[in-house]
């Protein structure tokens, strides 16, 4: 296994999950190629106080969307996965029928095809049934989904508490091993 991951961020609102995404990965030793699309750029802006480059500096390669060529559309670039937080409509419904449109989808594609752990997290409230047969299809192909739905067993104190939890069980997806609470059940 590499310590090699992809992350792409898309422009879907809950740009606070990319940017606690990078921030935990910035503390491992896992090395992170960065693809941010121009939507998330703007989102990025309207939700968050992190400047666009701010955030790039949290990869340790970070590639154009636009440029197809890059090395994280090819299969022989090795890595431990990928990782798609937050996951726009569009590009799930991008995936879900292998149009690879942009390095965040070509690269998604190629994560399935070489059997490597792609993990979305599609942020779109309610759900209808085209995005939940989309999240069916990627599923059918490999990859796993994981909406970012907070977990409250923890009583956390705040929601920058809740959103690091949430990623760190998303990231446990592609083998990160990050510290965080495990259920250990219910008392009687």
């Amino acid at each position: 296994m590499t310590d090699r991951v992809i992350v792409g961020v898309t422009g879907a609102t809950g740009q606070a999950y990319a940017v606690s995404a990078l921030e935990l990965l910035d503390r491992t030793a896992v090395d992170v190629h960065l693809i941010v699309s121009d939507a998330a750029r703007v989102t990025l802006r309207q939700e968050t106080d992190y400047a666009v480059g701010d955030l790039l500096e949290l990869g340790d390669a970070v590639h154009d969307v636009d440029n197809i060529g890059a090395e994280t559309a090819s299969g022989s670039f090795r890595t431990a996965g990928m990782l798609i937080t937050p996951c726009s409509m569009k590009t799930l419904a991008a995936i879900a029928h292998g149009y690879s449109g942009n390095l965040i989808t070509r690269s998604a594609d190629v994560t399935l095809k070489e059997r490597r752990p792609l993990v979305l997290m599609p942020r779109e409230s309610p759900f209808n049934r085209i995005h939940l047969e989309n999240m069916l299809t990627v599923t059918d192909a490999g990859g796993i989904v994981v909406p970012p739905f907070p977990s409250f067993y923890q009583r956390p104190d705040s929601v920058e508490e809740m959103v690091d939890t949430t990623m760190k069980r998303a990231l446990s997806q592609l083998g990160v091993d990050l510290d965080h609470d495990e259920w250990d059940g219910v008392g009687a």
